[in-house]
């Protein structure tokens, strides 16, 4: 069973996303927060799998929730209005796992809950864009310099393994992945792993 908790300042939303995710056989919700720092509070003594954090909020916003939260055991998607485009790059550094809009389809909400609980990078493909946009995008035919090896590990990467996870799968020394893992962001022209998940994700690779 996923343990989910909601992160809204709207009850109507708090509410409607409630009563969609709870008629899944294979979520559970396992409470709601109003704010931040709520937030922040009920993840810490729930302990729940996935969080569904929005951005705008008041007494701490879903940035300073994230930072507060630390990269802890509770993978978050950020759901969020469409307006907040300049959010994308910001929570994902961050340490959020998802990044989806509140028009998302309902199906496609649940099964982005199914795939960050999995370990998994996601993002809707106009959070991807907003991503890259601005004056050093990765290019657009980096993917065709990676080698064979190096589009495994970039999809290993994107699926959330780690380095020593990804040199169990490969069958190769720990030493090799990172070696693998570094020329994969030069390549791409991108800072650190999330960054790469992201290409991955937006460009099929993953």
């Amino acid at each position: 069973m996923i343990r989910v908790l909601i992160a809204d300042d709207h009850p109507v939303v708090r509410q409607g996303l409630r009563t969609f995710l709870e008629i899944q056989e294979d979520i559970s919700v396992v409470g709601e927060a109003a704010d931040g720092a709520e937030a922040v509070t009920l993840a810490g003594s729930l302990r729940p799998d996935v969080l569904l954090l929005d951005l705008k909020m008041p007494v701490l916003d879903g940035l300073g929730a994230l930072a507060e939260l630390g990269g802890g055991t509770v993978r978050v998607i950020v759901l969020t209005s469409v307006s907040d485009r300049s959010g994308v790059a910001p929570a994902m550094r961050a340490g959020a796992a998802g990044f989806l809009y509140k028009d998302v389809d309902p199906a496609a909400l649940v099964q982005a809950i199914r795939a960050v609980h999995g370990g998994q990078v996601l993002l809707a493909p106009e959070a991807a864009d907003a991503m890259f946009a601005g004056p050093e995008p990765a290019r657009e035919d980096a993917a065709v310099a990676l080698t064979d090896r190096e589009r495994e590990v970039l999809a290993l990467i994107a699926a959330g393994r780690s380095n020593r996870e990804i040199a169990r799968e490969l069958t190769v020394a720990e030493k090799t992945v990172k070696t693998h893992v570094s020329n994969v962001l030069m390549k791409l022209g991108v800072q650190d792993r999330t960054q790469a998940a992201l290409y991955a994700v937006r460009h099929g690779l993953a």
